[in-house]
């Protein structure tokens, strides 16, 4: 369940945001998930529901998008989509990329030039897009 660490994570540095800017609150709190961690949206958000009560900033609306993976090959410059990819894998590949995304170097490929040198455009991690208080 590392939806509820990365939950965690993220009130702890809203948190230190907060501290460091001097904000007596925080009232909103936008997050991306990059499709590539494969997060459980559902589980991640009641994980951020109850660690958000759990520290008393229940005013804090809190927004989560998802962030589409897009990869791109080194070699031809084609881009395609991490959920192309995702058709092409077996059910024990795609749970290697779950809780370690950066394996799927290992198991994919360009789906034009079939070379396995690509990069991840978008769509890895999670990311506090926007913190937004009350001084």
């Amino acid at each position: 369940m590392h939806e509820w660490a990365l939950a965690q994570a993220v009130v702890y540095t809203a948190i230190e945001y907060q501290r460091k800017e001097k904000l007596r609150e925080i009232v909103e709190l936008e997050i991306k998930i990059g499709e590539l961690q494969q997060i459980d949206r559902e589980i991640f958000e009641f994980a951020l529901k109850e660690i958000v009560q759990l520290k008393k900033m229940t005013g804090m609306r809190v927004r989560v998008e998802k962030e589409e993976a897009i990869l791109k090959c080194r070699v031809c410059g084609y881009q395609w989509s991490f959920a192309d990819s995702m058709k092409r894998l077996s059910g024990e590949q795609a749970e290697f990329i779950h809780f370690l995304p950066e394996v799927i170097h290992i198991h994919s490929r360009c789906p034009q030039c079939k070379s396995p040198d690509f990069e991840i455009v978008k769509g890895r991690g999670v990311k506090i897009t926007a913190i937004k208080g009350i001084k």
